[in-house]
């Protein structure tokens, strides 16, 4: 990530953001919330009571779109995911997934999009006792102390966008935070072209997240030095334990360590394998490369991948905590791996943007202007 912290020295203005307080910093004076001798089930309840879970990725959009009626607030068996089964599973944020299926592009891919924004909308609207929709780590912290799940917008993959900066601002005025750097022509295997870089430019202008999870080793190199805003892996574990190509090596978590970034492992057979302790594995793993500010938790549910043994919906995560209370995890990190992480990232993003629109205008670089 580019050295934009030097220069502007956001250590007290970030954390003076929305009035939050700095979640290195409750972390460091948080107070265990129950007997260390109590059962590592209780213990996990307890913990996330005070710290939820902010989950970086969920398909609910999408498999929502083929029920002819739905209703999350009483409990819908056709998905992973309702606000009863997030209520036990002490789910406090979700990011909802804005993906289309392959071989949608141009503007079949920006309208698909737009029906996508809508239907988040249309959802949350009908449940307003148990979902609220929000953008900034202040109204995601409100919607929690209200009762709500707050839903954040986002991935959306890079197709949406057209090519065009023009409808990056449209999308993001709609309530769009994540935006995934693959799929497209500036985002390729070959890595991020001058217009990509301008994409990233105008993304921390606007306080867009940079989602690289499924993305090339050259287009995450390129986007760890131009961003100044710190960088998101939505779907990504270790690869040194799977081989998957969604998968990080330990090179690129250091990296993304050094850069403050986040890698969200996924609770996916595929991507981290078939038990708790697989993915408990996955989580010691990135802790102990990239540091315990940059891992957090992507349950990946209504994504139609198969989820590990005991994990198969959003009420599950508390046995997840159980096993790495009984790896010895502290509960500072596992406040931070559940929620302080995400949150620093949200408001490291929100930093940028207002500091980037006193300095730069919005681009109206066009694609065939820079990339020919």
């Amino acid at each position: 990530m580019a050295d934009l912290q030097d220069e502007l020295h956001p250590t007290t203005e970030v954390g003076g953001l929305d009035g939050l307080p700095d979640p290195f910093e409750a972390a460091e004076a948080y107070s265990p919330v129950s007997d260390p001798d109590s059962a590592p089930l209780e213990r996990a309840h307890a913990i996330l009571a005070a710290h939820p879970v902010a989950d970086g990725y969920s398909g609910l959009p999408w498999a929502l779109r083929h029920l002819p009626w739905y209703d999350l607030e009483l409990g819908e068996s056709a998905v992973d995911t309702d606000v009863p089964r997030m209520r036990e599973g002490h789910v406090g944020a979700l990011f909802w997934s804005l993906h289309l299926p392959e071989g949608l592009a141009g503007d079949r891919a920006v309208g698909a999009t737009l029906e996508q924004l809508d239907l988040v909308k249309t959802v949350v609207q009908a449940h307003p006792e148990g979902l609220r929709l929000t953008c900034t780590a202040g109204q995601t912290t409100d919607a929690r102390n209200c009762g709500r799940v707050a839903v954040l917008l986002g991935p959306a993959g890079a197709a949406a966008l057209g090519d065009s900066l023009g409808i990056l601002r449209s999308l993001h005025a709609l309530g769009l935070r994540i935006l995934t750097l693959s799929g497209a022509t500036w985002a390729s295997g070959a890595g991020l072209t001058r217009f990509g870089e301008e994409v990233v430019r105008e993304m921390n202008r606007l306080g867009v997240l940079a989602d690289l999870s499924g993305a090339s080793a050259d287009t995450i190199h390129r986007a760890f030095a131009v961003s100044k805003s710190p960088v998101l892996f939505t779907r990504s574990a270790a690869r040194a334990l799977r081989p998957h190509p969604s998968n990080l090596p330990d090179d690129l978590l250091t990296e993304l360590g050094a850069a403050g970034g986040l890698c969200m492992v996924p609770l996916t057979a595929e991507q981290t394998g078939p038990s708790v302790r697989d993915v408990a594995d996955h989580l010691d793993h990135v802790r102990e490369i990239a540091g315990p500010e940059c891992v957090g938790l992507s349950g990946t549910y209504d994504a139609g991948t198969a989820h590990p043994q005991d994990l198969g919906d959003a009420s599950c995560y508390p046995h997840l905590i159980a096993e790495l209370l009984h790896r010895g995890w502290s509960e500072p990190d596992i406040a931070l791996l559940t929620w302080g992480n995400v949150q620093r990232v949200l408001r490291s993003a929100d930093f940028t943007a207002r500091a980037a629109q006193q300095r730069r205008e919005p681009s109206t670089a066009k694609i065939a202007d820079l990339d020919g």
